[in-house]
């Protein structure tokens, strides 16, 4: 399955909980997630998709170890599989 795809069915998954996952871009501060979680009550995390099997790229993960500790959630998804677990955990936290 492609990226295009699962980023999709992410984006699907995020409204039909009644949130928004916005595609975010950063001109001048490349590698960040490619979208952000907005849930209803204040819940946000960052979500970079990846095809099945892909990892991130070194400057990829730098900035998720950034956002991870300035108190942000960030998830790698390659799988449409891991999206309901994915969003439970981002609702709960």
């Amino acid at each position: 399955m492609k990226e295009k795809i699962i980023e999709q069915k992410l984006v699907k998954a995020v409204k039909d909980m009644e949130g928004i996952a916005p595609k975010f871009t950063s001109p001048g501060f490349d590698g960040m997630p490619d979208r952000i979680v907005l849930l209803p009550g204040g819940h946000i995390a960052f979500v970079e998709v990846k095809a099945p099997g892909e990892k991130p790229r070194p400057l990829q993960l730098a900035r998720h170890k950034l956002l991870r500790e300035l108190g942000f959630k960030v998830y790698v998804l390659d799988d449409e599989q891991q999206i309901g677990g994915l969003l439970d955990e981002i609702r709960t936290t």
